[in-house]
């Protein structure tokens, strides 16, 4: 999903998650500096900050390649977090794949999970430059991961590449930018297109409610502008499906309710120049013309109650059968997917996470 920790679905499962998250693996956190970084339009940051999480040791080669480091990308406007800690990601997603004999064992892999461009405790335009940050798009965060992975921990090799949603879309830019760089591809909650259509039209919307709010002020505000508002509504919106939307508020007052209450709690941690840069980050996105650049195996996995990427579109069939290696899963709807999130419920598809490291091992 859009990886907001306020989603209504996820807070369902909040009391669990924090429960069981003594029992999921801790991760190490670090700063990489990129000096002298270079933005696609050409601006330039003398200290580009990339903040990241890694768990495991690296394993290399006879000839010090790396063979076991695994890049995990996650979702628009949301963190490393969103993926290893509570109140989701710790049991949803990181309690299902890092441990003792599951796919990703920490024992076996090298695991980084960063914290994108613009996102988290990442270089991003709340830390003070606001709208004079410079503007950036989804190559200029894979090449800020790519210096991270390469400068910073002295990695040469990736396992396996793979994301939700943002880091979904992310993963086929991988496969595209440097395709000898990794062993196996495996993009969640992504479509191999353009933003366009409804995806566009959601994204546009929300950010022109926060850029055109008069209180943003060319982003000098002081207090978060009233847009922001409407931009979260709208992302609290597309996140779930409506079976569990109707299953869990049956009632126009339980409905107000949830609502209210999660939009009150994203206010107080979104800030709205991050918001607006994190939405409009996709409009460099189109990997649809070099879909034959990738070499690796690659799996894309998608939802049926996907509102961000609906299936009848066919679009993920059209683009996969493209890549040489590629090969496509919808996971139909159910009582346990939650529309776009189903990206961060890894019970759902990990032995499909774990069929591709199979077939992908050397």
């Amino acid at each position: 999903m859009i990886a907001f920790k306020y989603a209504i679905a996820f807070l369902l499962v909040a009391a669990s998650c924090l429960a069981a998250a003594a029992d999921t693996p801790k991760f190490t956190e670090a700063d990489f500096i990129a000096r002298d970084f270079k933005f696609a339009n050409g601006q330039v940051l003398a200290e580009l900050r990339i903040h990241y999480r890694t768990l495991g040791i690296i394993a290399r080669d006879a000839n010090g390649r790396a063979t076991n480091v695994v890049l995990i990308g996650h979702g628009t406007g949301g963190s490393g977090a969103s993926l290893t800690e509570p109140p989701n990601g710790s049991v949803l997603f990181a309690a299902e794949l890092f441990g003792p004999g599951q796919p990703l064992d920490a024992a076996k892999y090298f695991i980084v999970v960063p914290d994108g461009l613009g996102h988290g405790k990442s270089s991003k335009p709340s830390d003070g430059l606001h709208a004079r940050f410079p503007r950036y798009g989804y190559r200029d965060m894979v090449q800020a991961q790519y210096r991270m992975l390469t400068e910073g921990l002295k990695v040469d090799h990736l396992r396996l590449v793979m994301g939700t949603s943002m880091g979904g879309m992310q993963t086929w830019m991988w496969g595209e930018l440097h395709p000898e760089f990794m062993d196996a591809l495996m993009p969640l909650a992504s479509l191999p297109v353009q933003i366009a259509g409804r995806n566009r039209m959601w994204r546009k919307m929300s950010i022109e409610a926060i850029r055109g709010d008069p209180g943003f002020q060319k982003g000098d505000y002081t207090t978060q502008p009233a847009g922001l508002k409407v931009a979260i509504e709208m992302l609290v919106l597309m996140g779930s499906n409506p079976v569990i939307r109707q299953k869990t508020m049956p009632t126009r007052a339980q409905t107000d309710t949830a609502v209210n209450a999660s939009i009150a709690s994203a206010m107080k941690t979104t800030d709205a120049n991050d918001l607006a840069y994190a939405l409009d980050a996709s409009f460099d996105y189109d990997p649809a013309p070099d879909l034959g650049k990738i070499r690796v195996p690659l799996l894309a996995i998608n939802s049926a109650d996907d509102l961000i990427n609906p299936p009848e579109l066919g679009l993920l069939e059209a683009g996969v059968a493209k890549v040489a290696k590629g090969r496509s899963i919808v996971i139909p709807l159910s009582d346990e997917t939650v529309g776009h999130g189903t990206h961060t419920k890894a019970k759902l598809w990990k032995a499909d996470l774990a069929t591709l490291l199979r077939d992908t091992e050397r």
